[in-house]
């Protein structure tokens, strides 16, 4: 199936809707004015065809020669100054007399013998009367308007019928023009029409046109570009505003991802550059041999710090494509988030961290504890790293309801109000207010976030006063059905 702009499908709706509005105006119009000049020229016959019955009446009650030709002069002047078709028959539709628009009138012989259709004669034996456009089956001109009526005797008995016919050309004269006159102002208005549909079709699909640029736009990689989202349509007015956000959201997308392949290039490179020149300083000698165990403990930490940051793409990988899967079981968080805060120790110790820790003993929760234990452990990591020298740090794991209500507070330079809301975020970092993050990629929180997520919780964070607080919720195991 060939495939059309939506311009060309809506232009051709409108022209099809258009023409055949058009066309069942102009036919209502035409047959309003047959149907009137029809009724109008019957209501006019009629007069003139119950004349005829009256004079008829009189001819067959009174039967001469000499009254027959006094008919028929009557008859033929009627014919003649009315320019109608006057046809006597008997009872039984037999032609007896036909007067003509000349004026002259005729007796058919025996052996011309005239029938008027058997449709009319049975209408007028049924009902008396007759009104029709037609020939009634003797006459040339197919389009007259015919009316005929009954002649009755004194007891009631029909003795014969009068039909009148006229082409009237007057009449039709006027409807042609009437006709040729309204096909002259429907072709002037169907054009105005068109050309109106055609500029209402473009302007309707313009912003679509736009949308459409934009998108392709989009798919070369420039993010920049904008659609105007005041186009006087609702549907499309939320549409283009839809289509920005989307811009939006992809332009930040990029640049965070930009941010992530040069945070991530970095931080390899770091690494990498320390474990390879600790080790070349080993093997040609420049590192003497009694300091090779300070140098292997900083390549062993550098090289979990690589691991770290490769589990945590990982895991971001697989939360983003939907396989990272949970098997939960029940396990003691408290005893969980102290093993936690006891790696910690050395760290804690050296920044001389005041530490507040209120924790519900034996706190059951439903859930996966390595995947926990690591949302846990960035969190801690986090709290750590961004809390000031002899800074203060407060832990809190109760039970609310059913679920296990789980905080985590720092002192420090907190988080600012424009980067609160993205703190979440995939590849987000928020070095300019957290100036000490000189590490990672900016995946921790977000796979924090989508961990807890995952096992039904629901994650927060506040900053303020100096305080940064991360909270968050999981399910309890007793409370599981």
């Amino acid at each position: 199936m060939s495939r059309h702009t939506f311009f060309f499908k809506n232009y051709v709706a409108h022209v099809l809707l258009i023409i055949a509005a058009f066309s069942l105006a102009g036919g209502t119009f035409y047959y309003q004015m047959s149907q009137y000049a029809l009724t109008a020229k019957q209501a006019e016959l009629r007069t003139t065809v119950d004349s005829l019955a009256e004079q008829t009446k009189l001819l067959v009650d009174n039967n001469s020669e000499f009254g027959q030709q006094l008919f028929n002069i009557s008859v033929a002047r009627v014919a003649q100054e009315d320019e109608i078709i006057v046809i006597i028959t008997d009872q039984d539709g037999l032609v007896r007399l036909i007067a003509l628009p000349d004026g002259t009138a005729t007796n058919p012989s025996e052996e011309r013998r005239y029938v008027v259709e058997s449709g009319a004669v049975q209408q007028v034996q049924r009902t008396g009367g007759y009104a029709a456009v037609g020939s009634v089956g003797i006459l040339s001109e197919t389009s007259s308007y015919s009316v005929g009526t009954s002649v009755m005797d004194d007891d009631g008995s029909l003795i014969g019928m009068v039909f009148v016919s006229t082409q009237d050309r007057a009449v039709a004269g006027v409807i042609r023009h009437s006709t040729q006159t309204l096909l002259l102002i429907i072709l002037v208005t169907l054009a105005g029409a068109l050309i109106i549909s055609f500029i209402i079709s473009s302007r309707m699909t313009r912003p679509l046109k736009a949308i459409a640029d934009a998108a392709k736009q989009f798919a070369a990689g420039n993010f920049d570009v904008r659609v105007p989202e005041d186009n006087h349509c609702l549907e499309i007015d939320e549409l283009a505003v839809s289509f920005n956000n989307m811009a939006r959201d992809l332009d930040q997308l990029e640049e965070l991802t930009r941010g992530f392949i040069g945070n991530v290039s970095h931080e390899f490179k770091t690494p990498m550059t320390t474990i390879g020149g600790f080790v070349d300083g080993m093997v040609d000698g420049t590192i003497p041999p009694e300091q090779h165990d300070k140098y292997l403990r900083i390549i062993a930490e550098e090289s979990r710090r690589l691991s770290r940051m490769v589990n945590r793409m990982l895991d971001a990988a697989k939360i983003q494509s939907g396989e990272l899967l949970l098997s939960p079981a029940p396990f003691d968080f408290s005893e969980m988030t102290s093993q936690i805060i006891l790696s910690f120790e050395q760290k804690i110790e050296s920044h001389r961290i005041e530490v507040d820790c209120d924790l519900t003993d034996r706190l059951i929760v439903m859930g996966d504890r390595d995947h926990v234990f690591r949302a846990v452990y960035n969190l801690v990591d986090n709290a750590v790293k961004f809390t000031q020298e002899g800074g203060k740090l407060t832990l809190r794991a109760a039970p609310e309801g059913a679920n296990c209500a789980f905080s985590i507070t720092n002192t420090g330079a907190g988080i600012s109000e424009e980067d609160l809301p993205h703190v979440f975020d995939r590849f987000y970092k928020a070095d300019r207010s957290r100036s000490l993050d000189k590490t990672g990629a900016g995946l921790g929180l977000y796979i924090v976030k989508n961990i807890i997520n995952l096992h039904g919780g629901e994650i927060s964070v506040r900053s303020d006063g100096g305080e940064t607080e991360f909270a968050f919720t999981l399910p309890l195991a007793n409370v599981q059905k």
